[in-house]
C-alpha cells in the first residue's frame, strides 16, 4: 500500500518558487497520476478520505482506467463551486465555520499562527468518540510544518467557495467535474458511526456510483478521520475492493 502526502504537506516541495501553490481538486487527483506514473503503475485500488477521497473520486470519474476500485470515506466528494455558493440553512451553515473563517485575511493569519490548534479542534469536532492522545494528534500534525501548507489549504477552501480563481489548465476538467460525473468503477463507500464532521447521507449519493457498490458503517464510535480510526475496517475494504468484494 502507498501512502502519499497531499501537496503542501509533509514532505512534498514545489521545484519553483514562483509555482502557484494551487489547492484544487483536479491538481490534487493528477499529482497522484503523475505518482502513479513515475512508479509505472498503471492502474490501482484508489482509496481516501476528506480531501484524498476527493482526489480518489476525481480519479474514478475522470480517468476510471487508472482506477480498478475505489473506496471512498464519506461517498461522493466531488466538489462543485458553483452548488457550494448555495446558502444552507444556519445549523447546517454553522458546521463550516472554518470555511468563512479562511475566506478573510484574519483566518489565514490565524492558520498560519495557530494551525496545530486549529487542527486539534477539527479532530475533536469531527471525532468526537476518539481518545486519541497527543502523541498521536503531533505524529500527524508534524505534516503541516509544510512551507506551502497555510496557501494550499487557504486556496483550496476559498476555491471551493468561489471566492479565488484555480488554474486555466484545470478549467476543462472542472467543466466535466462540475457536471458531476457518475462513478462507474467498482466502489466501496464507508461512513464511521460518530462522524462529527459535515458529511452526506449515503442515500444522496449511491445514485452516483453506477458500477458495483456496497457502503458500510463502521461502529464504535468511529468519527470523521476513518482511515486512522479504524484501520483494519479501511484496509478490510481496500482488500475487498481489489477483489471486486
Amino acid at each position: 500500500m502507498i501512502v502519499p502526502y497531499l501537496r503542501g504537506f509533509g514532505t512534498t516541495r514545489f521545484l519553483s518558487g514562483e509555482k502557484f501553490r494551487n489547492g484544487q481538486q483536479s491538481a490534487a487527483a493528477l499529482d497522484t497520476i503523475a505518482l502513479m506514473d513515475a512508479l509505472k503503475i498503471q492502474k490501482a485500488v484508489i482509496a481516501g478520505f476528506d480531501w484524498g477521497g476527493r482526489a480518489a473520486d476525481v480519479i474514478a470519474a475522470l480517468w476510471p482506467e487508472r482506477c480498478k476500485a475505489l473506496v471512498s470515506v464519506s461517498g461522493y466528494l466531488v466538489a462543485i463551486p458553483e452548488v457550494n455558493k448555495r446558502p444552507l440553512p444556519p445549523k447546517a451553515e454553522l458546521a463550516w465555520w472554518y470555511q468563512y473563517y479562511f475566506a478573510t485575511e484574519r483566518g489565514r493569519a490565524g492558520y498560519e499562527k495557530y494551525r496545530r490548534d486549529f487542527a486539534k479542534l477539527i479532530w475533536q469536532i469531527a471525532s468526537p468518540k476518539w481518545d486519541f492522545d497527543d502523541a498521536t494528534f503531533d505524529r500527524s500534525a508534524a505534516a503541516f510544518d509544510n512551507p506551502d501548507h497555510v496557501n494550499i489549504v487557504i486556496h483550496s477552501y476559498r476555491w471551493r467557495l468561489g471566492l479565488a480563481e484555480g488554474e486555466v489548465k484545470y478549467d476543462d476538467l472542472e467543466k466535466r467535474l462540475a457536471e458531476a460525473p457518475v462513478i462507474t468503477v467498482p466502489t466501496i463507500t464507508l461512513e464511521g458511526d460518530a462522524n462529527g464532521a459535515p458529511h452526506p447521507d449515503a442515500n444522496s449519493y449511491a445514485r452516483k456510483f453506477s458500477g458495483r457498490y456496497r457502503h458500510r458503517i463502521v461502529q464504535g464510535g468511529v468519527g470523521h478521520n476513518l482511515p486512522q480510526e479504524a484501520p483494519q475496517a479501511f484496509s478490510e475494504a481496500v482488500v475487498e475492493a481489489n477483489g471486486y468484494f
